[in-house]
């Protein structure tokens, strides 16, 4: 029996070489890992700076999954009325076109390794909560 072979190789991007990305907001920096390679999924990193909050956004169709790199953040969803807690090792689902806002209220930078359900990342940032798109990237 013959099993499928592989579509491309295994793909390998060096830290050095991931530059950040669209959809910023200030102090929050959003850059590709990898994007664009295969059908389906994405990876990209955030890192939040001390005391900065992303603009108040969704990814579309785009399902994504967080996990928590190094310090301490928070997710603000359903209108601002939710807030769910990340230290590192913890993992997140934000469901598709989930409006939410990335905190960090402490003093240390917070970085969080994103997966997302499409081949390369949507953000949409919005004029607040319910809002207007302001752009998308």
């Amino acid at each position: 029996m013959s099993k499928p072979q592989p579509i491309q190789p295994v793909h390998l991007t060096k830290a050095s070489t991931i530059k950040q990305s669209g959809g910023q907001t200030e102090g929050m920096i959003r850059s590709n890992a990898i994007v664009d390679k295969c059908d389906g999924i994405c990876a990209t990193s955030m890192l939040a700076k001390p005391h900065t909050a992303s603009a108040i956004h969704h990814h579309g169709d785009q399902d994504t999954i967080i996990y928590a790199v190094k310090g301490r953040g928070s997710v603000i969803s359903e209108g601002g009325k939710k807030k769910v807690d990340l230290e590192p090792r913890d993992f997140a689902l934000i469901p598709a076109w989930s409006e939410h806002q990335e905190v960090n209220d402490g003093d240390e930078d917070v970085i969080w390794t994103i997966v997302r359900s499409g081949r390369i990342p949507e953000v949409v940032n919005l004029t607040g909560w319910n809002g207007e798109p302001i752009n998308s990237s």
